[in-house]
């Protein structure tokens, strides 16, 4: 008789505190009609379930989309125009490295002497240095390879922010669905420190109990105040890296759940290490470095120094006359006896040498960092699938048993309430996997370019064609999660 009363006082508290999260939530239609039949005379309670796109359905503004923030990047990102003007830059330094040198127009004087025999010689010269060996060509061909790493670099750029826009945006999609689940989770944990309040009133349960109970619901909600901090931050590090912080927040619109990025797990490894926007600059510091010990051969052939002028010529060759005007001429040559520019050149071929094996250093460390996200997104794919296609379907048939034998009074409301609570936390993970499937493949799809406000590298910086550390870090992406209950 005691057990009969405490269900039906169980059954009474549950009709009132059911309808909250309902209210919140609607459940979709084909589980409406699954629950439209009575059990004699007891009122049918419809189940609530969790689903994802929520927050663009509540959305009070404009959607923000993908499409409009990779525009926004591109005109107002800092790091694109950095790009372009190292572009221009470099064009610049290339033709200044093939101009002629200029020639040198003088004064010359020679055994002036004043009063009144006013002799000596004096006059103009023009002085021209003769470039040979191709020096000029030679000095072109580093700075055409200059102007090759800096259009790399541009385009390294352009992918880098695209990729570090596209994982933004997806961060801010999951923060929102994350705290959508985190308000459900919270009205539940509400929901059973009721049932717990109502069942010490009926002398159904002790002080500790709701006391339990009353704790939990306060974590809950903590996560809840904690997600809302979340969202408002990752907001802020999308509009940074789009390169407009004073984007007033809005509601992104995309599906976290179908398009995710596609990504041969048994060649992106190869591809990566192959075609990166880093091995390319590798490959053309190396070109650079080989035309570097060209030009520094060359160094050792010297010029030709040619000057010539006229001299008027003060010395009297009678009473009447002085000598007058005469040409000069001189042609001279450096020996290259002593300096033949050969540590120039040995240091060149040193270069040569780092930049070759800078090549492999560069594939290696793409390879490495690439294995460690592929590690990263294979994991999160499988955790999605597995809680799409078998745990959530599972826990979904668990609650709704349990709500149905609710129904029929053969299950206490708070058994309901645990099995809700544990549906809804299953959704909190199985979000944080579908972030993870979109960052790691993201970048992965990005050559693991992810930090949209690193500078591009200068050209010379040869030494820098893997810079980024940023790589995208799945403790971010876990959710504060109560303890649950067993």
């Amino acid at each position: 008789m005691k057990t009969s009363i405490r269900a039906v006082i169980l059954f009474s508290i549950g009709l009132v505190v059911k309808n909250s999260l309902t209210a919140a939530q609607q459940p979709p239609a084909e589980m409406s009609q699954e629950h439209m039949h009575h059990h004699g005379d007891i009122q049918p309670i419809v189940p609530v379930y969790p689903r994802l796109g929520r927050a663009q359905e509540n959305a009070e503004g404009k959607l923000f989309t993908l499409e409009e923030a990779q525009q926004l990047a591109t005109k107002s990102n800092p790091t694109l125009n950095q790009a372009e003007a190292e572009i221009r830059a470099a064009k610049s330094r290339r033709q200044q490295s093939s101009l002629y040198p200029n020639p040198t127009l003088g004064y010359t004087g020679d055994e002036i002497r004043g009063g009144s025999i006013n002799g000596g010689k004096q006059g103009f010269f023009l002085q021209q240095n003769i470039v040979t060996a191709g020096k000029l060509s030679k000095s072109a061909a580093v700075f055409d390879q200059e102007m090759r790493l800096a259009e790399i670099e541009a385009e390294e750029q352009k992918l880098r922010v695209q990729t570090a826009v596209k994982t933004a945006f997806y961060r801010v999609l999951a923060a929102q669905e994350l705290l959508f689940a985190s308000r459900d989770l919270m009205q539940i944990e509400q929901n059973y420190a009721q049932v717990q309040r109502e069942l010490l009133n009926s002398g159904q349960a002790d002080e500790s109990e709701v006391l339990e109970a009353e704790v939990d619901a306060q974590r809950q909600r903590l996560s809840a105040r904690m997600q809302e901090n979340t969202l408002r931050e990752e907001w802020k590090s999308l509009a940074a890296v789009i390169g407009q912080p004073d984007l007033p927040q809005s509601t992104v619109a995309a599906d976290l759940e179908h398009g995710w990025p596609e990504v041969n797990e048994d060649q992106i490894v190869d591809l990566i290490a192959a075609q990166s926007p880093a091995t390319r600059i590798a490959d053309s510091a190396a070109s650079r470095a080989s035309t570097e010990i060209a030009r520094a051969k060359s160094q050792a052939i010297p010029d030709l120094q040619l000057r010539g002028g006229l001299e008027y010529n003060n010395e009297p060759i009678s009473p009447t006359h002085a000598t007058g005007w005469q040409g000069i001429a001189e042609v001279g040559v450096e020996i290259p006896i002593f300096n033949r520019n050969q540590g120039n050149v040995a240091a060149a071929s040193a270069d040569l040498d780092r930049a070759q094996l800078e090549k492999q250093r560069v594939a290696l460390t793409l390879r490495q960092r690439a294995a460690t996200v592929l590690d990263e997104y294979a994991n999160a794919r499988l955790m999605a699938v597995e809680y799409r296609d078998e745990i959530l379907p599972r826990s979904k048939k668990a609650y709704a048993l349990l709500d149905e034998k609710y129904g029929l009074m053969l299950a206490s409301y708070p058994r309901v309430l645990q099995a809700q609570r544990r549906l809804f936390q299953l959704q909190t993970e199985y979000i944080a996997a579908l972030e993870n499937v979109w960052t790691t493949g993201t970048a992965l799809q990005g050559f693991l370019l992810t930090d949209g406000l690193e500078a591009p590298s200068r050209p010379g910086e040869i030494d820098r064609p893997i810079r980024e550390t940023n790589l995208p870090m799945p403790e971010r992406n876990a959710a504060f999660d109560p303890m649950p209950r067993p």
